[in-house]
């Protein structure tokens, strides 16, 4: 049995489309549960009178991705469990795709899909998580033509939270996304706890979904800037191995020094804010890594084998600034596709 788990924030606009694409590639057993985070548009009240095949969870406030995502995976009961963003929209074949090559797979712990952008669906938003040694982790391939992809699947750090398969035995063994992080990193967080634990991931070429990229937190607001950059660092401390993290602190410095620069240059405080909390968060991250490095399984070098060398500092942010543009386009040239009718 399949669950397939949608958590929304006044995301109603883009429901229905969501919906439909992925209700029509499901098994008759199989189940979709929405989590509606304390949305104030009208989503619980639709979604009881419009889709009543829906489980629906109406939470009196909001949770952030990462607490909503939990509340629906207590209440799945598939053994396999699917996480769809409210605004992606599945193409035809993906959630088959997925489901096959878990299957065929009994080892690993996680099938990553491809999340392709929404108004240029012949680009990759995200295939999977790429991390590096500066502790960055980031979405693998973005603005790669779909047609370079692999045709077969591909091992992967972890999957992305908006279209990710996960097998409920790897969640019993390594637990549920950290609460805490509300949202953003929390993905990446769980990836590297399940790689602490030796469950590999898949990706899936041929599992592609559209979607509209940072349609509930927008792309360099403030709160983005702040939560990215707290999630960083607790990610980091919790997971990251003794021996790895001592090798890897010179880069992950580096790159802070840099971001904090350029945060006090620019103006956007929340960068530096988000990096604050993570300091006045220490004595309780420390508990949670020594909860999770004496259940670790791999030796460091099967850890550091996953992070990526970084790249010089002006080729992040190029990267940043071509996704930035990216964004901004709203009828690009040269994509093929279009805005997603649903």
């Amino acid at each position: 049995m399949l669950s397939v788990i949608i958590v929304t924030w006044n995301g109603r606009r883009f429901l229905d489309p969501c919906l439909c694409a992925v209700a029509a590639q499901l098994q008759p057993d199989d189940e979709i549960i929405v989590v509606d985070n304390g949305s104030t548009d009208g989503t619980a009240d639709w979604l009881s009178h419009t889709w009543r095949v829906v489980r629906l969870v109406a939470l009196p406030s909001n949770l952030g991705f990462a607490g909503g995502v939990n509340v629906g995976l207590r209440m799945a009961r598939g053994e396999l469990l699917l996480l769809l963003n409210n605004d992606a929209f599945v193409e035809p074949g993906c959630v088959p795709a997925l489901v096959e090559t878990m299957q065929q797979n009994p080892q690993i712990g996680a099938a990553a899909g491809v999340l392709t952008f929404d108004h240029c669906p012949n680009l990759v938003a995200s295939a999977g998580i790429v991390a590096r040694r500066d502790g960055l982790a980031l979405d693998r391939w973005t603005g790669r033509d779909v047609d370079a992809l692999p045709a077969t699947p591909q091992p992967v750090m972890g999957a992305s939270g908006g279209l990710a398969l996960y097998r409920r035995t790897m969640l019993d063994d390594v637990g549920l996304m950290a609460p805490d992080f509300f949202n953003y990193l929390e993905d990446v967080d769980l990836a590297w706890r399940a790689q602490l634990r030796g469950w590999p991931c898949l990706l899936v070429p041929n599992a592609r979904a559209r979607h509209v990229y940072s349609a509930t937190g927008r792309q360099g607001s403030p709160l983005k800037q702040r939560l990215l950059g707290r999630n960083r660092w607790r990610a980091i401390l919790r997971c990251f191995p003794a021996g790895v993290l001592h090798a890897c602190l010179p880069h992950i410095l580096a790159y802070d020094v840099m971001a904090l620069a350029y945060a006090a240059l620019t103006r956007k405080f929340a960068m530096i804010a988000g990096r604050i909390e993570a300091l006045r968060d220490w004595p309780v991250l420390v508990q949670e890594r020594r909860h999770i490095q004496a259940r670790r399984t791999v030796p460091d070098d099967a850890f550091a084998s996953w992070l990526e060398p970084p790249p010089p500092p002006w080729q992040t942010l190029q990267a940043a600034r071509r996704l930035d543009t990216l964004l901004e386009r709203a009828a690009p040239r040269g994509c093929e596709g279009g805005k997603a009718a649903g």
